[in-house]
C-alpha cells in the first residue's frame, strides 16, 4: 500500500432532515477522483464519523468502496472508544476489501501505551490489512510515544502515519527512528516542514474542496524538490489553515465543498452552523488562496 500523496478525508453531506445524503456523497467521492487526490479516507472527523451509527458507518464504506473500485485506495476509519466497536470496523474494511484501515487510540479512555498498543493489535487482527496510524492526542487525550511504538514493532502491517500531535519533536522522533513508518502530515500549516522531513504524503481536509491546490503543494515539495515554489504555495495557504484552527472546522470544510457548486447540508449536533460573515470571511480566504496559488505554479490568474 502506497501513500503517496494528497488523501481525502472524505465528508458527509446530509439531506435536509439530517440523513446521510448517499447521492450526494456519490458526487463528492466523483469530484475527488476527478480532482486526481491520491487517496481517499471514509470514517474520519471530518466525515463526523463520531455522530454516525455503526450501521451507516458500515454503510459508507460499502458505498465507497463500489464508487471507487480500484480507481483510488479507500482508507477506512476505525476510530471508537470500545476496541471491540474498532474491531467491528475493521473487519468491514476486510469485507469491503479495502485498501488500508486508520487506526487512533480510544478517545477518552486514556489508555496506557501498552494498553493502546494492545487495541491496535486487537484491530490488525481483525482486518490483517495495512494500517495508518492516527496521532492525535488533543482530541484522544494520549500520545503515540516510545513505550507505544516499542510495543506495536511486532506489527508489520503498520507502514504509514497521519501525525497530527503539532509537536515538531514528535515529527522528528518519528523520522529519525521509524523510517519504515511513512509518514503523512496531519496538522496542516507544518506541512512543509513534513515534506521537508521525508513525509510524501498529507492527509488533507481541505482537499474536499480545493484538491488541486494541496496537490500543487505535494507535487512542488515532494516530485519537484522545490522548496522555494513550495514556501510561496505555503505561504498562500497560511490564512485558509489560521481560519480552520479558529473553530467551526467541519463546518468550514463543508462551506468550501459548497462554494464549489455541491450538495453538502449542514453538520450533527452539538456542531452548529457558520454565521454569514464566517461564510464571507471564508469565501475571500479560498478567492485569494486560489488566485496567489495559480500566480505561482503558472494556472489561470
Amino acid at each position: 500500500m502506497n501513500f503517496d500523496g494528497i488523501f481525502t478525508p472524505a465528508i458527509t453531506p446530509l439531506n435536509a432532515t439530517g440523513e446521510i445524503d448517499h447521492a450526494a456523497f456519490t458526487d463528492t467521492l466523483e469530484y475527488l477522483i476527478e480532482s486526481k487526490v491520491h487517496g481517499i479516507i471514509i470514517g474520519g472527523s471530518t466525515g463526523e464519523y463520531y455522530a454516525q451509527t455503526a450501521q451507516e458507518r458500515f454503510e459508507l464504506g460499502s458505498r465507497a468502496k463500489a464508487v471507487i473500485g480500484n480507481r483510488l485506495p479507500l482508507v477506512i476509519g476505525t476510530g471508537a472508544i470500545r476496541t471491540e466497536d474498532s474491531v467491528a470496523f475493521a473487519q468491514a474494511a476486510r469485507e469491503i476489501k479495502a485498501d488500508a484501515i486508520l487506526v487512533g487510540s480510544p478517545p477518552y479512555a486514556l489508555p496506557t501505551a501498552l494498553e493502546n498498543a494492545a487495541h491496535l493489535h486487537a484491530v490488525d487482527r481483525a482486518a490483517n490489512l495495512p494500517i495508518m496510524l492516527y496521532n492525535y492526542p488533543a482530541r484522544m487525550g494520549v500520545s503515540m510515544d516510545a513505550a507505544y511504538f516499542a510495543a506495536i514493532a511486532a506489527s508489520k502491517n503498520v507502514v504509514a502515519i497521519k501525525e497530527s500531535s503539532g509537536d515538531m519533536a514528535q515529527l522528528h522522533f518519528l523520522a529519525r527512528n521509524y523510517p519504515d513508518i511513512a509518514l503523512s502530515c496531519g496538522w496542516d500549516d507544518q506541512a512543509l516542514e513534513f515534506f521537508a522531513w521525508g513525509a510524501r504524503s498529507w492527509v488533507c481536509a481541505g482537499s474536499n474542496f480545493i484538491p488541486r491546490e494541496h496537490v500543487a503543494l505535494y507535487e512542488a515539495c515532494v516530485l519537484e524538490k522545490d522548496f522555494d515554489k513550495g514556501r510561496k504555495i505555503m505561504s498562500a495557504f497560511m490564512p485558509l489553515m489560521d481560519f480552520l484552527e479558529s473553530g467551526k472546522f467541519v463546518q468550514s470544510i463543508k462551506y468550501g465543498c459548497e462554494l464549489n457548486g455541491h450538495t453538502t447540508g449542514g453538520v450533527r449536533a452539538p456542531l452548529q452552523s457558520m454565521t454569514g460573515e464566517e461564510k464571507q470571511t471564508l469565501k475571500n480566504v479560498i478567492t485569494d488562496l486560489k488566485r496567489e496559488v495559480a500566480q505561482v505554479t503558472g494556472g489561470v490568474k
